[in-house]
């Protein structure tokens, strides 16, 4: 069920942007922005959720709430809770497309090395793969390089003299991603241990992605980044980016 939904879609709309585009690099970038553009309305759900939860929280029962409780924690926890429900507001709905992004993820990270085969039981693995009507035989093997990486492999920038590489586009993908969570959350968090998860997942799943990025294929890597930065355009071109967020907070 997995390849049937995940994998063979995946693998065979990579090779036939593949076949059109001519570079497996660029057949990434597309990739990522079809799966922003079919994503979108989960985008935008998203940002509805977040606005009502603003609204909500200037509300005079938000405020009577926090009075009222202001000595009992776990008691204006549960109570806001319930007003969230009333609402039908989903506190945590700001991590629903991260949360969404991981079976894409693990698919994709399936379909990159599924379409980059070179030996003969990966050739043969490959073509259980691809629709009857995608007509491969002549794509294969795929242009793997792009820029100075090599999509298969785990990115490293090689300096003269240097006995390392530098990971570059890991270092991008913790930058980017972090950059995204900033502008994606909203200016008011919910004041409960939701509150505390948001911020969490802001500070953990940069280097999440960034260790995804530092150890697998580079073609993964190259996703990240695409698909951070499409992110952010979005939300810019929506006017719905928190830019504040990224600003030193100066405090009273």
């Amino acid at each position: 069920m997995w390849d049937l939904l995940i994998i063979n879609p995946m693998t065979n709309l990579l090779l036939w942007i593949y076949s059109v585009i001519g570079g497996f690099g660029i057949a990434i970038i597309i990739f990522t922005i079809l799966i922003r553009l079919l994503t979108y309305p989960l985008t935008a759900q998203q940002l509805k959720s977040a606005q009502s939860m603003q609204e909500m929280q200037k509300s005079k029962k938000w405020t009577d709430l926090a009075k009222k409780y202001k000595d009992d924690k776990q008691k204006l926890q549960q109570e806001q809770m319930k007003l969230y429900q009333e609402m039908g507001i989903n506190p945590l709905g700001s991590c629903l497309p991260t949360l969404i992004q991981f079976p894409i993820i693990i698919g994709l990270y399936q379909a990159i090395i599924l379409a980059l085969a070179v030996t003969p039981v990966q050739l043969l693995n490959l073509s259980s793969h691809i629709y009857p009507f995608v007509n491969a035989a002549h794509l294969i093997p795929l242009d793997n390089q792009f820029l100075w990486m090599n999509l298969s492999q785990p990115e490293r920038f090689i300096i003269p003299g240097l006995s390392f590489g530098i990971p570059i586009l890991a270092i991008t993908v913790v930058e980017t991603t972090y950059f995204q969570s900033k502008v994606m959350t909203p200016p008011t968090l919910p004041c409960y241990q939701g509150a505390q998860m948001i911020k969490s997942m802001i500070l953990y799943m940069p280097l999440l992605m960034g260790y995804l990025a530092l150890t697998f294929a580079s073609g993964l890597s190259l996703y990240f980044v695409a698909s951070n930065l499409v992110s952010i355009i979005q939300y810019a071109a929506m006017g719905k980016a928190n830019w504040r967020n990224l600003l030193p907070v100066k405090k009273a």
